[in-house]
Order: C-alpha cells, then sequence, then structure tokens
C-alpha cells in the first residue's frame, strides 16, 4: 500500500491507495499533479532515509509526501 501526506497548517491528510489498482493510481496521480501546480513541493524517501523532491508521479513510491510553499513576510 503507497500512501500520499499532505502537510497544511492544520496538520496533515493522509491518502493512501494501492499501486495495483489502475483506479486508485488515476486518482493519486491526479491529485499529485493538482497539488504541485496549487504550489505544493512533492518529496519521496529515498533507499538511504533521505528525502528527494521529485517532480513526475511515481506510483511506486512508498510515501510520497507534500509540504506547501513557505509565505513568510
Amino acid at each position: 500500500m503507497a500512501i500520499q501526506i499532505v502537510m497544511d497548517r492544520t496538520g496533515d491528510s493522509r491518502h493512501p491507495f494501492n499501486p495495483d489498482d489502475v483506479q486508485e493510481v488515476a486518482k493519486a496521480e491526479q491529485r499529485f499533479y493538482e497539488l504541485t501546480k496549487a504550489g505544493f513541493t512533492a518529496a519521496v524517501r529515498t533507499s538511504s532515509g533521505q528525502t528527494s523532491q521529485i517532480r513526475m508521479f511515481d506510483a511506486t513510491a512508498e510515501q510520497t509526501l507534500f509540504f506547501p510553499r513557505l509565505v513568510g513576510g
């Protein structure tokens, strides 16, 4: 089971999906592009435990973390 974790000012929301289910993958891919278009940064954890920013949807990623653009002022 893969999961997309969306961080925002209220905490986080989790969206699990089955990478073997075509409909669930399509919904996860749509969420990925909606969030990144809205300014969220997407990152995945690498095998060495580091995080790496991604710009294309990866259905094989175990966890994708989305965090909002920092706003200062």
